[in-house]
């Protein structure tokens, strides 16, 4: 299916669906909505897909920034 005609499906402009499939805009919970209903899965479904992403894109690009920058807090019983 194209992304045209998928767009006319789901009632959205096609460069709203253009943009998400280039990686250049997230699945909103509007989106979400549209998609989780023309093809019978769940809104959560969608906007699990787009946090999955998300993260492992901030994994790739930060991970090893915030690992040197933040010390994990120690148990209180092992506070000094």
């Amino acid at each position: 299916m194209s992304v045209n005609a998928l767009s006319k499906e789901l009632y959205v402009p096609a460069q709203r669906l253009n943009e998400i499939v280039r990686e250049r805009r997230g699945v909103t919970a509007d989106t979400a909505m549209r998609l989780a209903r023309y093809f019978g899965t769940t809104e959560q479904f969608w906007l699990n897909l787009q946090t999955d992403y998300d993260l492992r894109r901030a994994r790739a690009e930060k991970s090893d920034q915030i690992n040197k920058l933040i010390t994990p807090r120690k148990p209180d019983h092992e506070a000094a």
